[in-house]
């Protein structure tokens, strides 16, 4: 994301430091929840900082390592360097901030299984042995509401405005374009920013990077969201459905395997113009999108945006003409070929749902998997017997659900590595007992009264 092309050295990103007149840098990384973290060491340490030197307590971190083992040190990706722009006026007096992305390792400076962007170079190093290359282009939505007078959030919308709208109903629209240029001074390159279906929610669309990358700007771009909105006295929650009746939040996220520089997925010749890679790769997602689906959709609260009536799918098929399936591939052809998965959503970590998705993807062609006929027919509108007849099956329809499917598949499981797997099925598993034991309001509302 530095707009430099030639990789960047240490001696030469502290000469830019300083010319910049950077006074803190953040070591950035996530959990395997893909809750963001950091360490963020002043310019006395920026030498330690780019040596991979600083440590940081591993035991603190969700999923990471126990207490007797709990030294970890940081390894910054010098290709993941930007400034961050100006948020308030406060924060420009006490000097500019830069940030830098980490690979998590262990003290003897071997990589740390249970990294999640470790996970994820892991499957892009097995889509390189076979020559691949996988772009990404996501879609993430999110939803702005108000505040209360003591700052604490709400889900009351801060517009009623709906899908493509402008302002003055649209309220959000100098909101968007703020992040839009804060993220274009951060060298991100956005296609497109609107208002979404629901009151209050939004879209900010980037352009197709190679997967590691586009993991590396879902992090950051969550992070500048919902710092402007903050400065605007807003919430923004990425939070998948926290209204009930309306639209919830998606991440669709575009697919594609390049070979030699072409897209291969590409063939003008192919059923529906993909090539025999796509349609492998295609059948490899379906077939392991039971199991995926813990992954990109790891919330409780996911499988109340997975319901029919709200175009996210619940149904495992794919086509080229509808929104009710689990992959659609868009019109364009050519460099522009690709699979468009739908049943991500934003609170997921964006290294362990590419990751999942491309070892699926791989999965598919190294079996010479073929995918069922594609679906041009609104699937929320086959009866159960025309489903079984095109082979359709349904997602997970809740978190339990998609855990067990995750425990049945080796390939999914196997991407995750030992480390990921048991710790986030561990606290996927507690979260799911939480919720379960917890007495919700609906239950008193329905019943209470009743029996």
């Amino acid at each position: 994301m530095t707009p430099e092309s030639a990789p960047l050295t240490p001696t030469a990103l502290l000469a830019r430091l300083e010319q910049e007149d950077v006074q803190f840098l953040r070591l950035q990384f996530t959990d395997i929840l893909g809750t963001t973290k950091n360490v963020e060491v002043p310019r006395s340490q920026f030498r330690k900082a780019l040596a991979g030197d600083v440590t940081f307590d591993g035991s603190a971190v969700e999923g990471f390592t126990r207490v007797e083992e709990s030294d970890m040190l940081l390894s910054p990706d010098l290709s993941t360097f930007l400034i961050y722009p100006q948020f308030s006026r406060e924060e420009g007096e006490r000097g500019r901030v830069a940030r830098l992305i980490c690979d998590v390792t262990l003290p003897d400076r071997t990589p740390f299984e249970g990294d999640p962007r470790q996970v994820l170079r892991r499957q892009v190093e097995r889509a390189q042995a076979l020559d691949f290359e996988m772009f990404v282009g996501t879609e993430p939505e999110f939803f702005l509401f108000e505040r209360t007078a003591d700052g604490r959030g709400t889900t009351v919308t801060h517009d009623k405005a709906g899908y493509f709208d402008l302002a003055p109903i649209d309220k959000g629209e100098r909101i968007r374009r703020e992040i839009v240029n804060k993220l274009l001074t951060m060298g991100f390159d956005i296609e497109a920013a609107h208002h979404e279906v629901a009151p209050g929610q939004h879209e900010i669309d980037f352009r197709y990077a190679p997967a590691l990358e586009t993991a590396d700007r879902i992090a950051t771009f969550k992070f500048v969201v919902k710092r402007v909105a903050l400065e605007y006295g807003l919430l923004a929650s990425f939070l998948p459905k926290p209204i009930a009746g309306v639209s919830g939040s998606g991440m669709h996220c575009h697919l594609s395997l390049f070979k030699s520089g072409q897209n291969a997925f590409a063939d003008p010749d192919g059923d529906h113009g993909l090539s025999r890679t796509a349609q492998q790769f295609i059948a490899g997602l379906l077939e392991h999108a039971g199991a995926m689906t813990a992954i990109t959709n790891p919330l409780v609260n996911s499988y109340k945006r997975l319901v029919p009536g709200f175009e996210a799918p619940v149904n495992v098929a794919w086509s080229t003409s509808n929104r009710s399936a689990l992959i659609r591939i868009p019109a364009k052809r050519g460099a522009s070929t690709r699979a468009e998965v739908r049943m991500p959503d934003p609170s997921c970590n964006p290294y362990l749902a590419l990751a999942v998705m491309l070892a699926a993807g791989l999965d598919g062609i190294e079996q010479g998997m073929e995918p069922p006929p594609a679906i041009q027919r609104n699937i929320f509108k086959m009866t159960v017997r025309e489903k079984r007849h095109h082979r359709v099956r349904e997602l997970p329809s809740d978190l339990r659900e998609a855990l067990e499917e995750l425990g049945k598949d080796d390939v999914v499981a196997g991407a995750l590595g030992d480390h990921v797997m048991s710790h986030f099925v561990a606290a996927k598993r507690s979260e799911w007992q939480d919720y379960s034991s917890t007495i919700h309001a609906w239950e008193l509302d329905r019943y209470l009264d009743l029996v």
